[in-house]
């Protein structure tokens, strides 16, 4: 079970002043490059979608750990900061990048314990570890979940469609799109370890499946044989 630090709780005014503070520095990561932003030619690598993406992982993160016994202000606190500066640097160290923003922020706000801001700079700077998340602390493993299960299911259909629209590409394609999206749902099946999230991800499996399913029987030409692979790359980085 996850360590629970009684004399750090974060309260509801606290946690609202951190969502604007990630909600603006967002904003402002999209506002200070020239062109727009890194990759801002695709909708959901706006500030708006990062932050909305955020929100999501914050909720689902919440969840898990309220019912798998780990620490909830660790956890939740981790999964606000855990992509606040995807925007402003390359993926591969935007990880590091956010929990060196949350030791900076939390440091300055309020009077956390070091151990609190350890473990959820810990959780951070580990939220991209792709090995067997048994091997984790349970807040960061929370907050892994979280983020894979956020593009899983009806979420994750509706971005996918959102990219083919984007990319021209007709209302036939939409089968290959979403099996896409089961495909990832079959991937977190087999990486997710709590029992929260093994019942979520199979919620959200079902309903992408009777989507797939509802499209192939109502659209008669679908488009179920050419390779989208470049589509399903971009979905990635989400």
């Amino acid at each position: 079970m996850g360590v629970e630090i009684k004399e750090s709780p974060v309260s509801d005014a606290e946690f609202d002043a951190m969502r604007t503070f990630v909600h603006d520095y967002l904003a402002a990561s999209v506002e200070n490059e020239e062109e727009g932003g890194r990759m801002r030619w695709y909708p959901w690598h706006s500030a708006e979608y990062r932050f909305n993406h955020i929100l999501n992982v914050v909720d689902i993160a919440t969840e898990i750990a309220r019912k798998e016994g780990a620490n909830v202000d660790v956890t939740r606190v981790a999964a606000l900061f855990h992509d606040i500066a995807k925007l402003e640097v390359e993926q591969d160290v935007h990880a590091e990048a956010g929990a060196r923003i949350a030791r900076e922020y939390l440091s300055a706000h309020g009077d956390y314990p070091e151990s609190f801001v350890e473990q959820v700079c810990r959780a951070i700077e580990d939220h991209s570890y792709q090995g067997d998340l048994s091997n984790l602390p349970l807040e960061t493993q929370c907050l892994i979940e979280a983020d894979i299960l956020d593009k899983v299911g009806a979420n994750g259909a509706a971005l996918m469609l959102l990219r083919m629209g984007y990319e021209s590409r007709t209302h036939m394609d939409a089968a290959e799109m979403v099996d896409r999206v089961i495909e990832r749902g079959e991937d977190a099946e087999d990486r997710v370890r709590s029992d929260t999230a093994e019942s979520i991800v199979h919620q959200r499996l079902k309903r992408a499946r009777w989507f797939q399913e509802w499209l192939e029987a109502e659209v008669t030409e679908m488009n179920t044989e050419e390779s989208l692979d470049d589509v399903a790359t971009g979905m990635g980085d989400s």
